[in-house]
């Protein structure tokens, strides 16, 4: 077997914790592992423009398009604990938008790497700034962190809310109360 240095460290993690790497339930546990740690940090392998692979199209429309309910699965940078809730994105084009698809696939991209839940909104805004210079950009996300309902203060029911508002969002309260209410009027909830 070749030399994986994720599953040798899970392997010796797995010893340090006072278990017996050997016995029957664990054997495969290392490969196990290392295989989910690479597909639950995959989006270090990806970058924007190869993943917007020039989805961007002209168009007249000036409105709010938002892709609301976005589910979101990542790992946070200080435990290696997952969080998941969900990703409401919006921004007003200025001449160009984003195939539909390509707002869901950019915040898995971010999401699949070692992360906190603030820096993920930030790079989700920033990432659509870039790409099509809107006049506008708003993300929310909303999360659920097993750091805090397996550990610490382990309170169940939090969820941690972060945003970001770029231009029109930022700037005028109408177009961010109006984003913000429409990603409240839905039937799912997370957890």
């Amino acid at each position: 077997m070749s030399s994986d240095p994720v599953r040798d460290s899970v392997r010796e993690i797995l010893a340090g914790i006072g278990e017996d790497p050997d016995r029957e339930g664990l054997q495969r546990t290392p490969e196990r592992v290392a295989k989910a740690l690479k597909f639950l940090t995959q989006g270090y392998q990806q970058d924007v423009n190869t993943l917007l692979n020039n989805a961007l199209f002209t168009v007249e429309y000036d409105e709010m398009v938002i892709i609301k309910d976005i589910d979101v699965y990542s790992l946070c940078e200080h435990h290696l604990l997952p969080f998941h809730g969900r990703a409401h994105v919006a921004y007003i084009p200025n001449g160009k938008v984003l195939g539909l698809s390509k707002v869901p696939r950019l915040v898995d991209m971010f999401a699949r790497r070692l992360q906190v839940q603030e820096r993920l909104t930030v790079q989700i805004a920033e990432a659509i700034t870039e790409a099509i210079k809107p006049k506008g950009v708003g993300v929310v996300i909303e999360a659920m962190h097993y750091c805090m309902l397996m550990r610490g203060v382990e309170k169940q029911n939090s969820v941690a809310v972060t945003s970001s508002m770029r231009g029109a969002f930022r700037d005028q309260q109408q177009t961010r109360d109006e984003f913000l209410s429409l990603i409240k009027k839905r039937t799912n909830s997370i957890g």
